[in-house]
């Protein structure tokens, strides 16, 4: 990676002394592990931070970067100004949920879509999510899916995976089950926990092509054991639907355990209207608990 910047003084050699007021000068402009330079112009600053980012370790830079988001902004800030797409893509992130820098979703959406016209798939998929859900612009469904689809294209899990929604819904798309189904099994052959359960949904219900129960087992239970909890409620309901209710109990209550609060909520009232006495003590068990804080999901991914 290439940059151009201020002209460098030509280095001192290692026998030339130097007077102690330009040491002081030279240490007060010298710049922190984290933190800016004191006493530089805004466009050299960013080239210091530039320069100092290039010496860095991929560890180091990997830290600085990916960690506190405070102590990180100024740092993506440079970079996204000489045009790193990554970077781009990580300060859009930040300024669409105001981390580490002021909430400012217009100004998100300029990063995203810089980014994406750089070729960057997440930064498509994100640019998606902005026309899709009003963030920074005005709604364009029609746009949302286009961004989704140059994301899907280029073989990203998440681009695939929204936009398999919108052709699902016909949102922003002509309605298409059977291509929405073939874009699910493209992003569920990736390991997309979501886009697993809604695969073996269409095979369930015959959704965009057959039914095929064996399919819809297999997909619900690969979903589900990633984690995604709505794969685990469907994965536990087949279960009870085969007279495996000892294995259902386990699935139902991690389903419970991670689902967001209105959603654990419904969780709960369904079991709690079932005939098996062992299915209405679970949901009377899970609903004395405090509901744990569900991992939110990151803004610019998809529902």
């Amino acid at each position: 990676m290439r940059v151009e910047g201020p002209q460098r003084s030509r280095r001192r050699s290692g026998s030339e002394r130097r007077r102690p007021v330009e040491v002081a000068r030279d240490q007060q402009r010298a710049p922190s592990a984290v933190g800016g330079f004191e006493g530089v112009s805004d466009v050299e600053l960013h080239y210091r931070r530039m320069c100092r980012m290039r010496a860095m370790s991929a560890g180091e830079l990997h830290r600085l970067l990916a960690g506190d988001a405070a102590n990180a902004a100024p740092w993506v800030e440079s970079a996204a100004r000489y045009g790193i797409s990554e970077a781009l893509l990580r300060l859009g992130q930040m300024r669409l949920d105001g981390l580490g820098v002021a909430q400012d979703q217009p100004a998100a959406l300029r990063c995203f879509t810089r980014a994406a016209k750089q070729g960057l798939p997440e930064a498509m998929n994100m640019v998606g999510r902005c026309y899709e859900n009003g963030w920074g612009a005005a709604t364009d469904l029609g746009l949302a899916a286009q961004w989704y689809r140059r994301a899907a294209d280029a073989g990203y899990d998440w681009g695939q995976y929204n936009y398999a929604n919108m052709l699902f819904d016909g949102r922003g798309a002509p309605l298409d089950r059977p291509e929405a189904r073939v874009w699910y099994r493209r992003a569920a052959a990736q390991g997309h926990g979501r886009a697993m359960n809604l695969l073996a949904r269409c095979y369930e219900e015959g959704w965009g092509g057959t039914r095929d129960r064996r399919a819809a087992y297999q997909w619900y239970q690969r979903s589900a054991e990633t984690g995604y909890f709505r794969a685990q409620y469907n994965f536990a309901t087949l279960l009870v639907a085969q007279g495996r209710l000892g294995e259902a109990l386990g699935w139902f209550e991690k389903a419970c355990e991670a689902a967001t609060p209105e959603t654990r909520r419904s969780m709960v009232s369904a079991l709690s209207q079932q005939r098996d006495a062992r299915l209405v003590e679970l949901a009377r068990r899970v609903e004395g608990r405090r509901p744990a804080d569900a991992t939110p999901t990151r803004a610019g991914m998809g529902a």
